[in-house]
Formats: C-alpha cells, sequence, structure tokens
C-alpha cells in the first residue's frame, strides 16, 4: 500500500476513533518496525488538528516465541508517564496484557493497538455499524451468568460467569481508559477462576494462535475441571500445541482465558490459506463471523490474577452458543436479530 492510500485510512481509523483539534497523540512504536504506520498515523492526527508526537523505542531483545505481557516499556518509568499524560496511544508494538497498558488506561488514556498488515487494516476499516452490532453483543453477554459451547465434533463445556466484565471491540476508541484493536469485531469475558468445566473439541479447520495455523490432522481434545486443563489429546497438531505450551514451563499457561464469539462480516475464515494470509496475528481468524474462540492462559486483561506469558487463542467453526440456554451461535451463524450482519 502506498504512503498516500495508508494515511487515508489512519485518518477514517482517527475519526472513528474520535479524535479532535487539540487532542495529544502518541504513535509508539519499536526499533526499525512500523515506521510507516507512525507516518501515517501522524499525518492523519495532523489533519485532524491534534498535536502528534512519535515514540520510538529501542529495538527489542530475541527472546523467542510470543510471550504475552512482556513489552518493551518494562523498566522504563518516565515512558510510560508520558503515555499516561496522552489523550490517545496508538499502539504498535503489542502491549496487550501488560502492566504498563494497564497503567496507562487506568490514568485515562484511550489506547489503540494497530499492528496489523495495511492491507488487513483496509478490508477491515472500522464501522458505525459494526460498533453497533459488537455493543448489542456485549450488553447481552454481560447480563448472562451461563455460558454453554457445543459442536457436532463433540465439544460440550460450560462457563460460570459472574466475576469479570465484559469487552467489546470494534477496531476504534473513542473513551477514556478504553483499549481496542484495530482490526477486530467480536465480543467476549472471562469466566469465574473455577467455573469452567467440560470437553472442548478442536476440529480440522479450526485455527490455531499464536501459530496462525489451522488444525489440520485429527481433533484436538482438551479435558477441562474447575477452570483448568486438565488434558489435551489428539494427533500432531496436540502435540503441537502441548510442546508449545510446555515450552513456558508455567502450569499457569493450563487456566482459561477469556471466551467469546466473532461478529465481523469482513473477517474471512480463509484469510490465513497460503497466497491470501498477509502476515500479522491473526486479528481476522479471532473476528470472523460466527466463529465461537476460547483462550487458555493469562485473564489479567479482564483484571484476574493470571498473568502467565503462555497465551493461546483459538477461533472454532460450527460452533453453538447459548446464554442462559439462549441461543446467541447456532452451527456457526449468529441467530439473534439485532447482532445479525449482512455477510455479502
Amino acid at each position: 500500500m502506498d504512503q498516500a492510500s495508508f494515511t487515508e485510512i489512519c485518518l477514517h481509523q482517527l475519526k472513528m476513533s474520535g479524535v479532535h483539534e487539540g487532542e495529544k497523540l502518541i504513535v509508539l512504536t519499536q526499533g526499525s518496525d512500523r515506521l510507516d504506520y507512525a507516518d501515517a498515523f501522524m499525518a492523519a492526527g495532523q489533519r485532524l488538528g491534534a498535536v502528534m508526537y512519535h515514540m520510538r523505542l529501542p529495538a527489542p531483545l530475541p527472546i523467542g516465541g510470543w510471550n504475552v505481557g512482556m513489552t518493551g516499556l518494562a523498566g522504563m518509568p518516565e515512558a510510560v508517564e508520558a503515555l499516561k499524560n496522552c489523550d490517545m496511544l496508538i499502539d504498535c508494538i503489542f502491549l496487550l496484557f501488560s502492566p504498563e497498558q494497564m497503567a496507562i488506561q487506568a490514568a485515562g488514556t484511550r489506547v489503540l493497538t494497530a499492528v496489523e498488515p495495511p492491507e488487513l487494516l483496509a478490508r477491515m476499516l472500522p464501522s458505525k455499524e459494526l460498533r453497533e452490532k459488537v455493543e448489542i453483543g456485549a450488553e447481552i453477554l454481560s447480563k448472562a451468568k451461563v455460558m454453554r459451547i457445543t459442536s457436532p465434533h463433540g465439544t460440550d463445556v460450560t462457563y460460570k460467569l459472574n466475576t469479570y466484565p465484559t469487552i467489546a471491540e470494534y477496531a476504534c476508541t473513542d473513551e477514556p481508559g478504553r483499549w481496542d484493536h484495530w482490526p477486530s469485531g467480536f465480543v467476549f469475558t472471562g469466566a469465574d477462576d473455577d467455573g469452567v468445566d467440560g470437553q472442548i473439541v478442536v476440529a480440522p479447520g479450526d485455527i490455531l494462535l499464536p501459530q496462525n495455523m489451522y488444525v489440520r490432522e485429527e481433533p484436538i481434545v482438551y479435558t477441562i475441571e474447575k477452570g483448568w486443563v486438565q488434558d489435551i489429546r489428539g494427533g500432531l497438531d496436540a502435540e503441537l500445541v502441548i510442546s508449545y505450551m510446555e515450552d513456558f514451563n508455567d502450569e499457569r499457561g493450563k487456566g482459561m482465558s477469556h471466551i467469546g464469539w466473532g461478529m465481523n462480516p469482513n473477517a474471512k475464515w480463509h484469510g490465513m490459506t497460503p497466497g491470501a494470509f498477509p502476515g500479522g496475528m491473526g486479528m481476522e481468524p479471532r473476528s470472523f463471523y460466527g466463529n465461537v474462540m476460547f483462550s487458555t492462559g493469562p485473564n489479567n486483561e479482564l483484571g484476574g490474577p493470571n498473568d502467565t506469558p503462555c497465551h493461546l487463542d483459538i477461533p472454532m467453526r460450527n460452533c453453538s452458543l447459548f446464554l442462559d440456554d439462549t441461543p446467541i451461535v447456532v452451527d456457526g451463524d449468529i441467530v439473534v436479530d439485532e447482532m445479525k450482519m449482512d455477510r455479502g
């Protein structure tokens, strides 16, 4: 994408995020990564009359793997203070799950993460309709006490919902202290720490993130008791998951993280196939319409005690999701009229 076009989509984003004249925005990058993002956001913000800054951290040391919550801001209290004193932070390094991001949000700074490829950002622009539909979903989810998920492959698991808030992601942020991720389009919450019981079957065609791969061979069968994974069985894909989790040497990686469903009709399930996948960290498969995504590992994003860096997100197809016995998603399709969107 040429820089002028990139600036135009960033301008759309900042307008959707309520940026206006006189606001102070900081674009955060590190090393040589995403400097074109900083240029595009800086130019877009200036056109809206915002006061724009670019904070560029040193290149990160290689640590291997995807360790959520570990950021280049750790040990930089002066930088964190500067970010706490702006109106909006555009995060181009991925701060999610980190204590630094939580402190920045607590100070009232709104945060937008933008790390996906520009081509994907353009195809999944935030919209008023997406926001309205996701907020309806969040309102419904926030009132539920029990979530049950089933599938033709053998998933049958129950989440008790009495502890954690509901999060709506619709790819823009215009409220103090709010975080969102561009692109996105889903709603989620977390179960009580001991409130997940049953079996989840990850079937061929479901997606493992951050591995950015489809399950291809045998299903992966998770057995969960009182909020903790007790057993993972299956073929090669299951072995890969087990090996990945063991590499962290952290039993908290077996905890249950967030749970929810995708609502973005512009996100494509097949988006990671060869020739279609533009790169990135998998926000498209997290968002595709009607997927049910369960996650393992940290729940500190929701205010919980588990801050393990071992995290997997697994969007699943063809599931049914019920809230207090009311169907929300049936066989991979959203069935609540107020939440339905045209998939074209």
